[in-house]
């Protein structure tokens, strides 16, 4: 157990003091439900079994109870973490590493295609925790460079997914390696037989955990998504609120230094908008909440914890800055606007990392989510155009234009009444014009015909997969229409398929890496050469 005994509240949680500090400057407020169910049972010491997707805050699930119970001067390997893909241990080291931050824990992914000499080096320095893929891991093992005799606690995630890559021989060879009285913990998206059968023979009572999601009912309100890269965020939500009728908003990021920042720039670019989030005093957050539902704040930007319970009449939109890590928060956060009857719109920025939770989210809440294209310079001008002539009218039908008039008939001698009303125009409005769309990504070319992108797939006839089946499986996963798929020409080992230009993103990040037909697939742009 951690020498360090101070502990600190996360929630509804008890934990070690420097992994919560931690957890705070990464700005996390409260635990995820996957979180609250498996982190008190892990610090029992017992066996867990968890039945949990992608993007429901699990690897912190298993996380935090490794360091609150890591010994931190002991440089042995106390926890090893078995991932199916190196993308995932390297995704899990980082993770690890920032929980662990103030503990200075050392962690080490191991993978294939990196230098196992590099590895064995960093292994025989010491490290505390270990994430690796089981080919590598077994590797260490056979050269007898990874030392197991010391781990506390294995974890194995993703299970499913490395069973059905045939992982089960090398995950059998690795635990069998491991002390017998190990503490070990399973999460899987899915509970199969081979599942079952692994955790008989490897686990002791273990507790299940099965979050539930019979709620998960998204409300019938608008709801679509915007594609934005990572820099480009900002800019694309400024173009949206340039470009949209919002009477009040509800803009919702994943952390309190994302709120800090996106209100700094939203001030900046002239928007009425404050924070609303953990840190802030009491007096200071009821403020903000009293200036929002009095309606003299059109935008509110939050976390999800700040804005729990809460109820306004006039949020037309919702906005998802960050996608949610859990599916559930999805389902709070939108249920915040279309409140009483009203008509609501809730629209989510996804860049291209987001689209895998962007799909478990459809696929847990039964709900299809709208993809919008971004509106042009034109559209903005046009928007805008249309505010300038609404409030002329109301200033023409108010009357009271005596004076105006008479400052109209002497400029009118030198200039035309056109040239002085537009001028007029500009002085009072002082707006710059709207700024040009961020582009899309562009591949150059890739032997494709104008407006598509033929992509390169790593599977092919001796997967025994067909055209009309390989565009079944890319229009489901990507979510996109089959119309949108062009040419499939599949050859022995991979094949060439035609998307449109403007979902060539969407399709790379969806399918990238995933099973298809028992095979983890690539897919990438094709290269042409003419």
């Amino acid at each position: 157990m951690n020498k360090d005994k101070s502990t600190s509240q996360f929630g509804s949680l008890l934990i070690n003091r420097r992994v919560h500090q931690a957890l705070v400057d990464m700005g996390f407020e409260e635990p995820t439900p996957i979180q609250v169910k498996a982190i008190p049972l892990i610090l029992e010491g017992k066996d867990v079994l968890g039945q949990a997707q992608t993007g429901t805050g699990k690897t912190a699930a298993f996380g935090i109870p490794i360091l609150n119970n890591l010994v931190p001067k002991k440089m042995q390997i106390q926890a090893l973490i078995i991932t199916p893909t190196r993308e995932l241990a390297i995704q899990v080291a980082e993770e690890i590493s920032k929980i662990g931050r103030l503990l200075k824990v050392e962690t080490l992914p191991v993978y294939g295609g990196q230098s196992i000499d590099r590895q064995t080096r960093i292994l025989q320095r010491g490290v505390q925790v270990v994430i690796g893929t089981p080919g590598r891991l077994l590797d260490h093992l056979r050269r007898g460079t990874l030392k197991l005799k010391s781990v506390q606690m294995v974890v194995l995630d993703e299970a499913d997914e490395m069973l059905d890559m045939g992982f089960i021989d090398d995950i059998t060879a690795i635990l069998e390696a491991t002390p017998p009285d190990r503490q070990t913990l399973m999460f899987s998206a899915t509970m199969t037989e081979d599942i079952e059968k692994l955790s008989r023979r490897y686990m002791k009572n273990p507790e299940s955990i099965t979050l539930s999601r019979q709620s998960l009912t998204a409300p019938k309100i608008e709801q679509v998504y915007y594609e934005a890269g990572d820099a480009g965020k900002m800019d694309v939500l400024c173009r949206l609120l340039d470009s949209i009728d919002i009477k009040q908003a509800i803009i919702f990021c994943r952390t309190k230094r994302g709120v800090d920042q996106v209100v700094v720039r939203l001030k900046a670019r002239g928007f009425s908008a404050e924070g609303l989030h953990g840190d802030m005093t009491q007096y200071l957050r009821e403020s903000v909440m009293r200036k929002f539902k009095k309606q003299g704040l059109e935008l509110l930007v939050a976390t999800d914890v700040a804005a729990r319970g809460l109820d306004v009449e006039n949020v037309s939109h919702v906005v998802n800055f960050d996608i949610p890590q859990d599916p559930e928060f999805y389902v709070n956060r939108i249920g915040r606007t279309g409140r009483a009857g009203r008509e609501g719109v809730a629209i989510t920025l996804i860049t291209p990392k987001d689209y895998r939770q962007l799909r478990t989210i459809e696929r847990l809440t039964h709900t299809k989510l709208k993809r919008m294209k971004l509106p042009s310079v034109a559209d903005l001008n046009e928007h805008w155009q249309m505010g300038v002539i609404d409030r002329l009218r109301q200033t023409i039908d108010s009357g009271e234009l005596g004076v105006y008039h008479d400052i109209l008939k002497k400029i009118s001698k030198e200039y035309t009444e056109m040239d002085v009303a537009a001028a007029a125009l500009k002085l009072s409005l002082g707006l710059d014009e709207a700024e040009e769309p961020a582009k899309s990504t562009k591949f150059g070319s890739t032997g494709a015909k104008q407006g598509m992108t033929r992509l390169f797939f790593t599977v092919g006839r001796q997967e025994e997969i067909s055209p009309p089946e390989l565009k079944k499986i890319i229009a489901a996963e990507a979510g996109i229409e089959g119309t949108s798929i062009g040419n499939i020409d599949i050859y022995d080992k991979f094949s060439f398929v035609e998307v449109s230009e403007d979902l060539a993103d969407c399709v790379i990040n969806s399918l990238d890496k995933q099973v298809i037909k028992g095979r983890r697939a690539a897919v990438q742009p094709a290269r042409y050469r003419r």
